[in-house]
């Protein structure tokens, strides 16, 4: 698929949402990308995900990991279409870690994988989780790279779109300034 054909697939399930929009790291943007509304179909999860398994089949993990809860239906997907075993890592006391019995082996290859990339700060902290377990991180993944490409986070990283979405500090928004009303579609909001 091309990157053509995946946006078209957001855009027919409503998942491009456009206006003003305050995203999960509390940065505001024109355009958002709501995954779970084109994961909630499970042909079209496993479609995608398919295709983002190929690109990271080559790193050698045994394991995928994600955050609960944007990155659980990915990571269960890839982990399908790769024949591995999915953990994700949820927030206790605002650390991101493994929990419900999930574990690793000492430097277990594990990749990281998330519905959306856009300051990496949920990656980041799965991949500390992930250390913190004993995993070795080898490598990222995500449907949409929405910070043009930009985001480093020392390992190979892949995304089946990679789009330059322009983000803005709350404090220098344009359009909080044109007045335009503010919507949180995501699931957490930094406060």
């Amino acid at each position: 698929m091309t990157e053509d054909e995946i946006l078209e697939i957001f855009r027919t399930h409503g998942a491009l949402l456009e206006g003003h929009c305050i995203l999960s790291s509390g940065l505001h943007s024109d355009r958002y990308i709501q995954c779970a509304l084109v994961l909630q179909h499970p042909r079209v999860a496993e479609q995608l995900c398919s295709a983002l398994a190929a690109k990271l089949r080559h790193l050698g993990a045994t394991v995928v990991a994600a955050p609960a809860l944007g990155g659980v239906i990915v990571s269960h997907e890839v982990a399908r279409a790769l024949g591995l075993r999915a953990v994700f890592t949820e927030r206790q006391e605002g650390v991101m870690l493994l929990r419900r019995g999930f574990s690793l082996a000492p430097g277990e290859p594990t990749l990281v994988v998330e519905d959306v990339i856009t300051t990496g700060g949920s990656t980041r902290e799965t991949m500390a989780a992930v250390e913190q377990a004993g995993g070795k991180v080898v490598g990222v993944g995500a449907l949409i790279d929405r910070s043009g490409g930009t985001v480093d986070l020392g390992v190979p990283k892949t995304a089946l779109v990679t789009l330059a979405v322009q983000n803005y500090n709350p404090l220098d928004c344009p359009l909080c300034t044109s007045g335009l009303p503010a919507v949180k579609p995501g699931s957490r909001t930094k406060r």
